[in-house]
């Protein structure tokens, strides 16, 4: 009975922090409950990162949203549905973590970073100029979001946020393929890089669209 109450509680500790529950290992008398893999608090990066990242993938999909309103051509609507996603992943960690939500109650186009509302409204002011500026603007948010990416990733330990921001670059990388190459139908012209070195952007167009995560 004490076995039997001993198990109930260390999955009770690991769901109500959102920890993963630890394997349990089989014995001759049945499976052994193993001790509780202790929780690990984010560190001060860790926030720092997932807030900014949760409210950067709100940008990448409010932008894409209003191109694709205003030009109604792919890839846009194809992309802002893809940012949904994205900014669905930093969520669950969010969750997980028992964090704040930065963007909770935010209409569209609404931040609560000075910097990134600033940017939003240029870019947007550019993308609704013209479909070719819409173009642009997406491959400068790509670029950005793969270096941001590039930075978090280099400061967490936690496996699951690592994995989840493979996956964001994995996502940035095939819609910056897909700007860059409406941009080249558009205009007969190579993509030109905006923010990351040209030799990095080169790398990813000459490679083939990933599954990200996907077998």
């Amino acid at each position: 009975m004490l076995a039997h109450t001993a198990s109930s509680l260390a999955v009770a500790v690991c769901l109500s922090l959102g920890a993963p529950l630890p394997a349990v290992a089989a014995g001759p008398m049945g499976p052994r409950v193993p001790a509780v893999v202790p929780y690990v608090s984010p560190t001060p990066e860790e926030v720092v990162d997932l807030t900014y990242m949760r409210e950067e993938e709100k940008f990448s999909r409010d932008l894409y949203l209003a191109f694709a309103e205003t030009w109604q051509a792919a890839p846009f609507a194809f992309v802002a549905n893809a940012e949904q996603k994205h900014m669905d992943a930093v969520l669950r960690l969010i969750r997980a973590y028992a964090l704040p939500d930065p963007v909770a109650g935010m209409l569209v186009g609404e931040f609560g970073d000075a910097e990134l509302q600033a940017l939003h409204a240029t870019l947007l002011q550019q993308g609704l100029a013209s479909e070719l500026g819409a173009l642009h603007a997406g491959g400068l948010v790509e670029e950005m979001d793969l270096l941001d990416l590039e930075f978090s990733a280099a400061r967490t330990t936690k496996p699951d946020i690592a994995r989840v921001y493979a996956n964001l670059a994995c996502g940035s990388r095939n819609h910056l393929r897909a700007f860059a190459g409406d941009i080249r139908a558009l205009t007969g012209l190579q993509y030109v890089a905006q923010s990351m070195s040209q030799e990095a952007v080169d790398a990813i167009l000459q490679q083939p669209p990933e599954r990200c995560g996907r077998p």
